[in-house]
């Protein structure tokens, strides 16, 4: 598969996309979130697919099938992942129903493409004794690591994403009612109580170490934000999952044990196995679909089998 260097190495060489197909391109992004309300991130992964085709075959909005075709083999050709070409035929999808429906062509050329089977991958859960080294991991001595140390907490006992964390408003918590208010994907919010534990450590980051990280800084452009870096700034999602793999190897967990939502992941699967409904697990979870949340019974299941085996006398 290639890589993200391969990538920008090969993007120096593309023919620069046109006027013409930028703007229909924005045109079907603007309709799409505003008909969804899709994730930036959905987006933005949009945008790069319908570029990278509009540059290998102009005209996008009028392609025949053929090009459709033969943007896909290259891209079999060049290692793709069936994750990526399927992400890349949903927007394939939904750009030529936006096109028809828009009247800038009459036939939907997407329509026979179908995307290749993906694997079910289980998301991969830390054992609650893991999870415990893992947030004891931060020097909460320091104002970085005390900011790290409630960062973890947080995501553990409310199941974050990490693009909801790293954003979360400076507002968003409510330390008196112990819940957070937290906006999710396509917009949508959802309140999600604190706990105590993760509560006493949001209440030390505010008092001590936020006030500490913004200090320094003459116009702190994180204010906005509930947590800060040293320069007074959002944390983004990349530097915080180097942050999630330092504190893993510290807390003595394989780095391949754990993803940048392994938190998020174990919040889920220890409330179901020990007793959590699914229907609230949704809730909490921010899934729009039960189906989504449902995946967690596998991997929670997959435990209690595995403990069946270990310590049942006839396992």
């Amino acid at each position: 598969m290639p890589t993200p260097t391969d990538r920008r190495l090969a993007a120096r060489h593309l023919p620069p996309l046109a006027d013409a197909d930028a703007a229909v391109i924005e045109a079907f992004l603007d309709a799409i979130w505003a008909e969804h309300g899709l994730a930036q991130a959905t987006l933005a992964a949009y945008r790069s697919d319908l570029q990278a085709l509009a540059r290998q075959h102009p005209g996008i909005a009028g392609l025949p099938r053929e090009a459709l075709f033969a943007h896909l083999s290259q891209r079999a050709q060049q290692g793709y992942s069936p994750r990526s070409t399927a992400r890349l035929l949903s927007g394939l999808h939904a750009f030529y129903a936006h096109a028809v429906r828009c009247g800038l062509r009459a036939d939907d050329p997407s329509a026979l493409l179908q995307a290749p089977t993906l694997p079910r991958l289980l998301p991969k859960a830390l054992s609650e004794s893991q999870v415990a080294a893992l947030l004891e991991a931060p020097n909460s001595s320091s104002a970085a690591g005390l900011r790290d140390r409630a960062m973890l907490e947080l995501m553990y006992a409310c199941g974050l994403r990490v693009s909801e964390l790293v954003t979360l408003a400076s507002t968003a918590v409510n330390l008196r009612q112990g819940v957070l208010r937290v906006r999710g994907k396509g917009n949508k919010e959802r309140l999600v109580p604190l706990g105590e534990e993760s509560s006493h450590w949001l209440a030390r980051y505010l008092d001590s170490a936020r006030p500490q990280l913004l200090a320094g800084v003459r116009q702190p452009a994180g204010v906005a934000v509930l947590f800060v870096s040293e320069r007074g700034d959002a944390l983004s999602r990349q530097a915080f999952w180097v942050l999630v793999k330092r504190y893993a190897v510290m807390a003595g967990i394989n780095p391949s044990q754990i993803s940048p939502h392994g938190l998020r992941h174990s919040f889920a699967t220890h409330l179901l196995n020990h007793g959590a409904d699914l229907r609230a697990l949704q809730m909490l979870l921010g899934h729009s679909a039960l189906a989504t949340t449902q995946i967690y019974t596998l991997v929670a299941r997959e435990r209690l089998q595995d403990l069946h085996a270990r310590h049942h006398p006839r396992g």
